[in-house]
């Protein structure tokens, strides 16, 4: 009995590191804008739409241009293409889609899964529009970044990476507008936030 037992060790190792997701990580394909609209058409273009087509998914490739134009790297020493205080990056993105939370990270262009739950309907809250898109991001300020007045600049830098996504969903062709409705205290258990990390928008996003 004794080596059977053993050899059942590595397997439940892996089914329980697959459960909790934590090590899942999905690489994402290098930003490209091959056929994006011009900065003034997408300004011209720019709506508040709050109608999406629940069957058809974004692609990574899509999905990748969106979180880059976001707040992804832009420069050699790390700079970011949204605007942020003092440069201290405090924005997080969470893509909420039916495979659960992924949390984007820039530096490596990824995304890293922190919750299997598909928390779309708390994204929604009482809006239930928003649940029928395929994605939804999630913005979040770590109040850690700053010395001071933390609130008020995670605020402001939420801003800029809302105007951001706002602005590629048009040239990519997607549909999306801000929110900060939001079923807050279960978002918070389900992505297991510190009171460190403030929720302050989200963005339902698709065609």
């Amino acid at each position: 009995m004794k080596p059977r037992f053993v050899s059942l060790l590595p397997v439940l190792f892996i089914a329980g590191a697959l459960a909790c997701g934590a090590q899942t990580v999905l690489p994402l394909p290098a930003p490209q804008f091959p056929d994006a609209m011009s900065l003034a058409e997408a300004l011209h273009s720019r709506r508040s739409v709050r109608e999406y087509d629940a069957t058809r998914a974004v692609p990574d490739q899509v999905l990748s241009n969106l979180l880059w134009a976001a707040c992804g790297i832009s420069s050699a020493d790390g700079k970011i293409t949204a605007p942020s205080a003092m440069n201290r990056q405090d924005i997080l993105v969470y893509v909420c889609r039916h495979d659960g939370v992924w949390l984007y990270q820039p530096k490596d262009n990824a995304l890293r899964q922190v919750s299997e739950c598909d928390v779309r309907k708390s994204v929604a809250s009482r809006q239930e529009f928003a649940a029928t898109a395929p994605i939804s991001l999630l913005l979040a300020s770590d109040l850690t970044k700053f010395p001071r007045n933390a609130e008020r600049m995670g605020t402001v830098d939420a801003g800029y990476v809302s105007q951001n996504i706002y602005l590629a969903c048009t040239a990519l062709g997607l549909k999306t507008v801000a929110r900060m409705t939001m079923d807050e205290a279960a978002l918070r258990e389900a992505l297991g936030l510190p009171e460190t990390t403030m929720l302050l928008l989200n963005h339902p996003v698709g065609y």
